[in-house]
């Protein structure tokens, strides 16, 4: 318990040096998660509107 509370501590720690060091990157980083997201929904809805049609 104690180590996994560490690690979840380390992580915010390092995302938010990522976020102050290299905003742009970062910035780059979120986007591109973002758009692999909606990248991901748009081929779920074609799917099942092939699917369904």
């Amino acid at each position: 318990m104690q180590v996994k509370k560490i690690a979840t501590y380390a992580a915010v720690a390092f995302v938010a040096f990522y976020l102050f060091s290299r905003p742009a990157e970062a910035a780059a980083a979120v986007s591109g998660v973002f758009d692999g997201i909606i990248e991901g929904a748009d081929r779920l809805a074609l799917f099942f509107t092939n699917v369904l049609s």
